[in-house]
């Protein structure tokens, strides 16, 4: 029963408040321990084969870190007061949840492109983005836009809910270790190819799951909007796998298929063109609001799914 509120009390946290700049955020910390890790594992070892090897350090101390560092404190808090766990670990894991501020960013691009304001629509892009904006027009922001939301419903919501059911705070707080170290190292280049290795791999298949209870949801949430849930089920199953990733595809084919729009192909990343795999088929042109039925098929995904986790872990612990 304690577990289905504090659940739904950290997505209300989330919703209502985000990540509000004046308070420290987990993630920082732990972007500069992967940074103070990450030098001190590239003194020590400098050859590929020795990189590779110290790459499953990574995660081994950074997650296993994050786990261990809740888990003392939550245990800490129990000492004085059962209120102050519950408290601490409804607002620990509202930290690993993001449902408001991807929101948020979405808003803001088409807020911009509303005003007609193309280069500030860029800048809003750019900020949530990796690849280079200054070139793009109305449907590529769009594009753009659309995806991020799409992709950020699992690792951004659906997975640290989930592993918030199944190992409270500690473990959604090493989920989000595991995130933010494969937005850090976990990349195919010469810097990262050795030492990224396993975060990547980590988080591949921390994602694995909960990839395809999204593209589900999606689905349903499609049908409840009056959107074209078949055609969202029917991209899914025809198109998630070509994604490189193999959980991205899941949740930006489910999202487009119940837009009818065609997501995917050409970015640009620091002047060289990448392609990616196309993700529905483009029905009709995309339009800025397009980022509003994204952002609404990735709201009441994230209310469907905390309902689903808080009446799970109460039916768990005997209601």
């Amino acid at each position: 029963m304690v577990t289905a509120w504090i659940l739904l009390a950290a997505y209300v946290i989330d919703r209502l408040v985000g990540d509000p700049r004046r308070l420290p955020h987990p993630v920082v910390g732990m972007g500069k321990v992967i940074a103070a890790v990450e030098r001190g594992i590239r003194r020590r070892w400098t050859q590929p084969r020795s990189l590779r090897r110290a790459g499953v350090l990574l995660p081994l101390i950074v997650a296993g870190g994050a786990w261990g560092v809740t888990a003392l404190l939550l245990w800490s808090l129990s000492l004085m007061s059962p209120w102050l766990v519950w408290i601490a670990e409804a607002w620990l894991i509202s930290t690993t949840i993001a449902a408001k501020g991807l929101r948020d960013a979405g808003m803001a691009v088409y807020s911009e492109l509303r005003k007609g304001d193309i280069p500030a629509a860029r800048k809003a892009l750019g900020m949530i983005v990796g690849r280079d904006t200054a070139a793009l027009d109305s449907p590529e922001m769009v594009r753009g836009t659309v995806e991020t939301v799409a992709e950020n419903i699992v690792d951004a919501i659906i997975s640290p809910l989930l592993y918030a059911l199944l190992g409270g705070a500690p473990l959604a707080m090493a989920y989000r270790a595991v995130n933010t170290l494969d937005s850090m190292v976990g990349y195919k280049n010469d810097k990262y190819r050795d030492l990224g290795w396993a975060s990547a791999r980590l988080d591949d298949v921390a994602n694995y799951i909960p990839a395809r209870i999204t593209a589900l949801l999606l689905t349903l949430c499609a049908w409840l909007l009056r959107l074209d849930y078949r055609n969202c089920l029917l991209t899914v199953r025809r198109d998630a796998r070509r994604h490189p990733s193999p959980n991205s595809g899941y949740p930006e084919s489910a999202v487009a298929g119940a837009l009818g729009i065609r997501l995917g192909g050409y970015n640009v990343y620091h002047g060289v063109a990448s392609f990616r795999a196309y993700m529905g088929e483009p029905l009709r042109t995309m339009e800025p609001e397009d980022i509003i039925l994204a952002s609404r098929l990735m709201l009441l995904c994230s209310t469907l799914f905390v309902s689903f986790c808080a009446a799970a872990a109460w039916l768990w612990t005997g209601g």
